[in-house]
């Protein structure tokens, strides 16, 4: 699934070619990526047709683009193969194309954004907007904490919550009510970086552990940003349709049975959640 830095790639792509720009058609193709509009297809398009898009913002693993009026977003969430893509206005339809947005630029021109979804777990909508202290946030959202690299991202609150959870560390960092953003491989990359056991208690570690694990997530997911995001396949992919490259740093997601980059050891694999964890038994020994 995209995690924080792939959508925000997503989003910074997005942002030019849509801000200020009016939409001008949409054609729903399957109502199957309507599941988070349940009021359907004609009022979805009926609410976006001749709109204005007057910004682009995210929320951990949610994108919306802010309606003129300041009342309404259409509110992107990628699911497991969800993408977002800029072409051409007579653009030949993509192999799993389910929406299409035509738009109006004043300086780009026409454009149209076509929401493309392979495994169909992905949705658009259209949702109210919300104040959310200095921010408006889609109603879908609020239940989403902020991300890492959220300027009003409340560090000390962060450290505190992970110390009152008995939960396992990883579980924390995947439970997108306490921290967003954050998922599979990067929890791993971040623990891994920290020396951090993923089944370690959150009411085990010591605040300056915490501390000390917060800014390797911010690192990791800073460096994945600057690499375009991680693709294993042509699933996940920019608005241009361009993979990002992080798969190439990654340290222990996906390197069970190969050397430990810090001390040598193998990187283990074990079950976790119905998915898996990476770690290094020696680097991140479970006291």
């Amino acid at each position: 699934m995209p995690e924080l830095p792939e959508v925000e790639v997503v989003r910074a792509g997005l942002a030019p070619a849509v801000i200020g720009a009016t939409i001008t058609s949409v054609s729903v193709i399957d109502e199957r990526a309507l599941t988070r509009h349940p009021a359907g297809a004609a009022d979805f398009v009926g609410r976006l047709e001749g709109a204005s898009v007057v910004g682009a913002s995210r929320r951990g693993k949610f994108l919306w683009l802010p309606l003129g009026g300041g009342v309404d977003a259409m509110v992107a969430h990628l699911g497991m193969s969800g993408q977002m893509l800029l072409r051409a206005p007579n653009a030949p339809a993509e192999r799993h194309e389910r929406i299409r947005l035509g738009i109006e630029h004043p300086q780009h021109g026409e454009l149209a954004i076509v929401f493309s979804d392979q495994r169909t777990f992905g949705s658009l909508a259209v949702d109210a907007l919300v104040s959310d202290g200095p921010d408006l946030i889609p109603t879908q959202v609020q239940h989403i904490a902020r991300d890492p690299l959220d300027t009003g991202f409340d560090d000390a609150a962060f450290v505190a919550g992970v110390r009152r959870r008995s939960s396992a560390i990883k579980r924390i960092l995947l439970d997108q009510t306490v921290v967003s953003g954050i998922g599979n491989i990067y929890a791993d990359e971040s623990l891994w970086a920290a020396r951090i056991h993923p089944e370690i208690q959150g009411s085990a570690l010591s605040a300056q552990a915490v501390r000390r694990l917060l800014g390797e997530v911010r690192l990791v997911l800073e460096k994945a940003l600057a690499e375009g995001g991680t693709s294993f396949d042509a699933q996940y992919v920019n608005v241009n349709g361009q993979a990002g490259y992080f798969a190439h740093s990654l340290n222990v997601y996906g390197q069970q049975g190969t050397p430990c980059r810090r001390c040598g050891s193998p990187i283990k694999r074990a079950p976790f959640m119905g998915r898996s964890s990476h770690f290094c038994l020696v680097c991140q020994r479970l006291r």
